[in-house]
């Protein structure tokens, strides 16, 4: 999962960093010189004006961390038991045990919750 998220995240990084270059600041300190939260500029300016981009962007993310996905099953190995990886196992089950195949990538969402908590938390301390 950190390898596909390695080599998808930069697609939505540059995706939505255009689109903030290109949408300036103007509208924010507009709508925060107007009394507004910057939770509320965030969710009625920023997110409409980046809307698109962020669409665009985890589309293509999407796409190419399934590529990974297609490298991993390909590079992984499958010995039952030895080399067999979570996504190709999410993969393999799936044809077997659907509820498996979502219990195995419920466990996975987990762990990479797990892991970005605790690099923020890291990040936080340093």
């Amino acid at each position: 999962m950190l390898a596909q998220s390695f080599v998808a995240l930069p697609f939505l990084v540059i995706s939505l960093e255009g689109a903030l270059v290109t949408a300036g600041t103007r509208y924010e300190t507009a709508a925060a010189s107007l009394g507004a939260r910057p939770s509320t500029v965030l969710r009625r300016v920023t997110l409409p004006l980046v809307w698109p981009a962020l669409a665009s962007g985890t589309v293509l993310s999407f796409a190419r961390a399934l590529g990974e996905f297609g490298a991993t099953i390909t590079f992984a190995g499958s010995l039952q038991g030895v080399t067999r990886t979570l996504p190709l196992e999410i993969y393999l089950q799936r044809e077997v045990d659907p509820d498996a195949a979502v219990a195995l990538s419920l466990v996975l969402v987990v762990v990479a919750v797990l892991v970005i908590a605790l690099t923020r938390r890291t990040r936080a301390v340093l």
